[in-house]
Order: structure tokens, then sequence, then C-alpha cells
């Protein structure tokens, strides 16, 4: 079942954590996205060490929308290189696996 996976960001503030989720879910990229925060994060970065605090945002998606999302969140994520990582969901409920796949298809009208 590696259809699926969880993508993985986070943001400097909760409102840009939400725009990116709202802009994923309307656009069909992800079913879903929870807000966590805000989280402390340690890291290297342009080579020095830093320690600050995020927003880490979660997504739901599945393989075949992942290469839009991760265009997605990189063209509008406020880093310029942001921690964008998709991580294959092993094992769900039928039930969520089929609402993935429903909420990211093109709607047919």
């Amino acid at each position: 079942m590696t259809d699926y996976v969880q993508v993985s960001t986070a943001t400097p503030t909760r409102d840009q954590a939400v725009e990116l989720a709202k802009g994923a879910v309307q656009d069909r990229l992800a079913a879903g996205a929870q807000i966590i925060g805000p989280v402390s994060s340690v890291f290297w970065h342009l080579g020095e060490f830093g320690v600050g605090e995020e927003w880490r945002l979660l997504l739901s998606t599945n393989s075949e929308r992942y290469p839009a999302l991760e265009q997605f969140l990189l063209d509008r994520h406020p880093w310029d290189n942001p921690e964008v990582i998709a991580t294959p969901i092993t094992h769900g409920a039928e039930r969520c696996l089929r609402w993935i796949s429903e909420s990211v298809s093109t709607p047919t009208s």
C-alpha cells in the first residue's frame, strides 16, 4: 500500500501554514492537512547551527498527486529551501485511503 504518502513541511508562522494547507486542499493536491505547533526545531542551515520555532504542516495525498503537491509547496513556501518530505503510508483504514483517493482526484462535472 505505498500509493499513499504523508507529506511534511514547516513554516515560520501559523498563518503561513494555514494558507499552504488551504491552497493544497482546495487545489485537490491533498485530501486534508493538520497544522501542529509551535514546535521547536534544531537544525543545520546554510552551514550554521540553529534553534527555532516552527509550525509543522502534515498533508495526506497519493503518490500520483505528490509531484504536483511538492511543486505547489516549493512555489508558495516562504523559505527558499524548505524541507518537503513524503513518507509512505504503508497501512491505513480502507475507508480513509479511499477518502484520500477520492479527495485528490479531479472532480467530474
